[in-house]
């Protein structure tokens, strides 16, 4: 008997769970779409290192003029304001931060669940602006006036 032959249904769901695994695979040549299915699909199935530069988080104008950029990635300990959604305009700290499910927890925003307790809340970064970095990290984002004295060295 083991020597037989699959039914064509064993076949069919062989030939569809291979058809399934192909197309979850990341695409390394993706440039990029203007159809937010596909955008959608490239950040759910991004690796890590990858994800983890997508959960960048707009500065403020005070950063914005300071650092010379538009927006950085979110790290611990960053002071962040909410600008959409139930808790728009609430500030805090940022306590952790999930790569994976590309969420933030922040700290002081939470609900009440059925129970009583208490939840943080996860929200996504294009949600909230940077409005303090944490620069225990030196080398996590250069000043203006700092670029400026390295071009005129070279």
């Amino acid at each position: 008997m083991q020597g037989r032959l699959w039914s064509d249904g064993q076949q069919l769901q062989k030939s569809l769970q291979a058809y399934i695994k192909m197309k979850n695979k990341f695409s390394k040549h993706w440039k990029a779409s203007s159809q937010p299915r596909k955008q959608r699909k490239y950040s759910a199935n991004a690796p890590l290192h990858i994800k983890r530069k997508l959960l960048s988080a707009n500065l403020s104008k005070e950063l914005r003029k300071k650092y010379n950029r538009r927006n950085i990635p979110v790290r611990k300990g960053d002071t962040v304001k909410i600008m959409v959604g139930k808790f728009k305009k609430k500030s805090g700290k940022i306590i952790s931060i999930d790569t994976k499910d590309s969420k933030i927890k922040i700290e002081g925003i939470t609900i009440k669940k059925q129970d009583g307790s208490k939840a943080n809340v996860k929200i996504h970064p294009s949600n909230l602006q940077i409005t303090e970095l944490n620069l225990n990290d030196k080398k996590r984002i250069e000043e203006k006036s700092n670029k400026k004295t390295k071009e005129e060295k070279k």
